[in-house]
């Protein structure tokens, strides 16, 4: 949990407000939601998957048609590939030293992004928008739809007939399915917010001040040496 702590401090260094909200939610109601309470929900789903019939292999292949992937298994790979843009900007920023500068007082540590990094933090907020939608739609294509049945009827070979199959708490799995995705929504609605707000700021920028090499739009933050935020103008160069 440690390294959880120190990633997540890192990605907030690089993010605008509506970011650390993202980044909070993602952590708390995603990740440790999903380590701590889906083992507990998802854990005995193949064994207690129970068809009524004794054909060898029914039961599997049965299984496997109504449950090509794993719950589990496709929330952590949503968790990954949404949280990779995240950590990208997050390598970019600490990459590129000669696009950052650093004043330095008793109390603050400013800190200035350049418009390169502000580009890479858009593409990477969009880019987790796309594969928020993303994965919603394959959740509700595997799996027909977000509502766990009690009774599900197969006849895949080699079952001899169609075979009634019963599956596990399905009430709590429903429950725990819906709010996982509603989580994600959530996800997704602030990451729209955060583009949208960083298209404005950026487009109010551009009108108010120069357009000119030596007074660009700037985007900037001001990062408490002591743990504490505060804000400040932007300090980012946006090239027109």
């Amino acid at each position: 949990m440690g390294r959880v702590y120190v990633l997540g401090t890192l990605l907030s260094t690089f993010s605008t407000s509506i970011g650390r909200v993202w980044l909070s939610v993602l952590f708390i109601f995603r990740i440790m939601v999903l380590v701590v309470a889906a083992e507990a929900v998802w854990g005995d789903e193949q064994d207690d998957f129970v068809c009524n019939t004794l054909q060898p292999g029914c039961k599997t292949v049965c299984y496997d048609h109504f449950f090509p992937l794993s719950h589990i298994r496709l929330w952590a790979l949503q968790l990954i590939f949404v949280s990779t843009p995240a950590l990208l900007v997050a390598l970019h920023a600490t990459r590129s030293t000669r696009h950052m500068h650093t004043i330095k007082d008793n109390t603050h540590v400013w800190q200035g992004i350049t418009g390169s990094l502000l580009y890479t933090y858009l593409f990477s907020v969009l880019c987790r928008i796309l594969l928020e939608c993303g994965f919603l739609a394959v959740f509700y294509y595997l799996y027909q739809g977000f509502i766990m049945p009690r009774l599900v009827k197969c006849d895949a070979p080699p079952c001899p007939n169609v075979v009634d199959c019963f599956i596990s708490r399905p009430t709590e799995k429903t429950i725990f399915t819906i709010f996982m995705l509603t989580v994600s929504a959530i996800c997704m609605l602030l990451n729209m917010a955060e583009l949208f707000y960083l298209h404005i700021a950026c487009f109010r920028y551009s009108l108010t001040l120069p357009r000119s090499p030596n007074s660009l739009p700037m985007v900037s933050k001001a990062i408490s040496t002591h743990g504490s935020q505060t804000s400040s103008p932007v300090a980012a160069n946006l090239w027109p």
